[in-house]
């Protein structure tokens, strides 16, 4: 299981569950209800994305624009952090669960700077950014301003936005993101080259070679993104170390079976 310099100090869990957007099965994605929620569940991880707001706030929020997920269609980038609070970024999950606003009350989008804070609280579960802007070095200053960097990690597929990560905090943990069809014996080469601590590659594209490999060179497997409880189950039996799933109870109960 991946590990830092920082984690020695604190109980954080090693259980391999990484709760993608929040418990985003049961919750809307990317909300404070969300992190609550899996945090309550005793995750290892919980894996969230920031975007910069016109007023240079760092926000959570998945998609450059709101319409996919709220009652209102603002790019992020273009409108003050208070003009975006008005979004109900609850109303998607609402309308696909057929909830009511009583059953699924109104959200806006947090602060990052929020959601920190609220991890901070405790100290079994971290937080992994996967930052979708080019914000990584306003965002590290955020986490060093909050002492938070035992909390934190990074993910994201980009190489040059983790590789910002280790030039800023070389101690923070990077989780590298790779599609299926990625070049695993040259990714290796460069994630040992950047001090990267684990890589992280869409489902589908795992084999057991691959596992092998990786953990041969001395790195932590994760799997992008599984919902399936039968593949799961495979991707555990290869040995994956880590799963980014939208079903974290599901993925806790399966490995409370193992």
């Amino acid at each position: 299981m991946i590990s830092c310099e920082f984690s020695g100090e604190y109980n954080f869990l090693y259980n391999g569950v990484t709760a993608h957007r929040g418990n985003s099965s049961e919750y809307p994605e990317n909300t404070i209800p969300a992190f609550q929620s899996a945090l309550s569940l005793d995750v290892d991880w919980i894996e969230l994305d920031i975007y910069q707001t016109k007023d240079g706030q760092i926000v959570v929020t998945h998609d450059a624009t709101t319409a996919r997920v709220g009652d209102q269609n603002l790019k992020v980038s273009e409108v003050t952090y208070d003009a975006l609070k008005s979004v109900d970024v609850a109303h998607d999950f609402r309308t696909c669960k057929n909830l009511t606003l009583k059953e699924c009350p109104s959200e806006s989008i947090p602060l990052l700077s929020d959601v920190i804070r609220l991890v901070m609280q405790q100290n079994k579960t971290r937080l992994s950014i996967q930052p979708k802007a080019n914000c990584v070095k306003e965002t590290i200053a955020i986490i060093k301003k909050l002492n938070a960097q035992p909390w934190v990690g990074f993910n994201d597929g980009s190489l040059s936005k983790m590789k910002e990560v280790k030039q800023e905090a070389k101690l923070i943990p990077v989780f590298w993101d790779r599609p299926a069809n990625t070049d695993i014996d040259e990714d290796i080469k460069i994630a040992q080259k950047e001090g990267f601590e684990s890589m992280v590659i869409h489902h589908s594209g795992i084999t057991k070679a691959k596992v092998d490999k990786l953990h041969e060179a001395e790195l932590e497997v994760g799997a992008w993104t599984v919902n399936d409880s039968a593949r799961m189950k495979t991707l555990l039996d290869m040995g994956v170390d880590r799963l980014y799933t939208d079903e974290p109870r599901l993925l806790l109960k399966l490995l409370d079976k193992k």
